[in-house]
C-alpha cells in the first residue's frame, strides 16, 4: 500500500528523486556533518499551505525550512510550480495532517511504506520527526523533541571516548547524540528494513558514511546478533526496545544476561521502559526490568523514563 498525494508531473529531466540508500560505512574526513544530506524537500500540510498563501498574496519568494528545521532556505514561487535549490516542483494537492511528503517518480508521496505493517515518518512541532508503526508512536514527542529526549538519555551513559552498543537503532537519534558527545565508536542494530529506509530520508538521522567509521549500522535482529558480540566488548549500552507486547524477547532474562556479558564491569546501561499505566496494564514494567537486570549482574535505579544500570 502506498500513500500518494498530488498530480503527476512530466518534467523528469529537471527533478531530483529520492531512492533508498545503501546502509554501509566508509571512512571520510572528520569535521563534516554526520546527518544524511537532504535529497529533496520534505513537505507537511502546514508548510505547503504557508507557501500557497504567500503565492496567493503575490509574494515571489517564501523563506522557511524544507528539511525539518535543519536549515532555512528560500523557495521561488510561481503560479504553476515552485523552485528550491535550483529544482522545480509542482504544487501538491491537499496534503494530510501528521504526514511528511517527498517528491518521487513525478508525484508527492507520503514518507511511508506498507509491508505487513504501515511504517511512516511523522512530523513534530520540534523539527526532528518521530515514526509510527501501525499508528503506534515509537518516540516521545508530547513535551520535548525526540532528539532532545535522546540527548538526555545518552548523557546518562557518558559516551565520550567510549565504545557504545545501541541495540535498537530506530531513526538513529541515540547514535547521533553519541556522535555529538564524542563517542569513540557506536555499534547500532536495527531489525526493520523499512525503518532503515526512513533514516535515509530523515535529515535528523546520522549518515554512517559521514562519521569516519565511528558509526557501524547493522541490519540485524539484536536478539540474535548479540550472541556474536565479544565478552566485555562495550563500555556502555543504550537499550530502547519497542514495547513489551511487541518485542518481549528484548525484556527477557536471557537477553539481559547477554547484555551483562558484553558490557565491561563498571559500564553503564540505560534501558528505556516508558511509563505504562500500572492500573490498566497490571504490570510495573520499570521495576520488573530493574529486578531482571539486577539478577543479570547490574546495580539498578530508575532514571527518566527507564532504568539506569551499572555492571557490577
Amino acid at each position: 500500500m502506498r500513500n500518494v498525494c498530488g498530480a503527476r508531473w512530466s518534467r523528469r529531466s529537471s527533478l531530483h528523486t529520492v531512492g533508498p540508500a545503501r546502509i554501509r560505512c566508509r571512512a571520510v574526513r572528520r569535521g563534516v556533518s554526520t546527518v544524511h544530506p537532504t535529497k529533496g524537500p520534505l513537505l507537511t500540510r502546514d508548510i505547503a499551505d504557508a507557501m500557497r498563501a504567500a503565492r496567493d498574496t503575490g509574494e515571489a519568494y517564501w523563506t522557511g525550512s524544507l528539511d525539518l528545521g535543519r536549515t532555512t532556505d528560500t523557495a521561488v514561487l510561481q503560479a504553476a510550480q515552485w523552485s528550491w535549490r535550483g529544482v522545480a516542483y509542482p504544487w501538491p494537492d491537499r496534503l494530510k495532517d501528521r504526514t511528511l511528503y517527498r517528491f518521487a517518480d513525478d508525484e508527492w508521496r507520503a514518507v511511508s511504506r506498507y509491508a505487513g505493517s504501515l511504517i511512516k515518518l511523522v512530523p513534530t512541532p520540534w523539527g526532528a520527526p518521530t515514526f509510527e508503526i501501525d499508528g503506534i508512536k515509537m518516540l516521545p514527542t508530547a513535551r520535548v523533541s525526540p532528539f532532545e529526549d535522546a540527548r538526555r538519555k545518552v548523557a546518562l551513559v557518558e559516551p565520550r571516548g567510549r565504545h557504545v552498543l545501541d541495540t535498537c537503532g530506530g531513526l538513529g537519534y541515540f547514535a547521533a547524540c553519541c556522535l555529538e558527545a564524542g563517542v569513540s565508536r557506536i555499534d547500532s542494530f536495527e531489525k526493520n528494513a523499512d525503518v532503515l529506509w526512513l533514516r535515509t530520508l530523515n535529515p535528523w538521522s546520522p549518515d554512517p558514511e559521514a562519521t569516519d567509521g565511528r558509526l557501524r549500522l547493522v541490519h540485524a535482529d539484536v536478539a540474535d546478533a548479540i550472541r556474536t558480540l565479544p565478552d566485555a566488548g562495550f563500555d556502555a549500552v543504550l537499550h530502547d526496545p519497542p514495547r513489551f507486547g511487541i518485542a518481549g524477547e528484548l525484556y527477557s532474562q536471557t537477553f539481559y544476561d547477554q547484555l551483562a556479558r558484553v558490557i565491561r564491569r563498571g559500564g553503564r546501561l540505560f534501558h528505556y521502559t516508558g511509563a505504562p499505566n500500572r492500573l490498566t496494564s497490571g504490570r510495573d514494567v520499570p521495576n520488573e526490568v530493574a529486578r531482571r537486570l539486577a539478577k543479570a549482574g547490574f546495580r539498578t535505579g530508575l532514571a527518566l523514563d527507564g532504568v539506569l544500570a551499572t555492571r557490577r
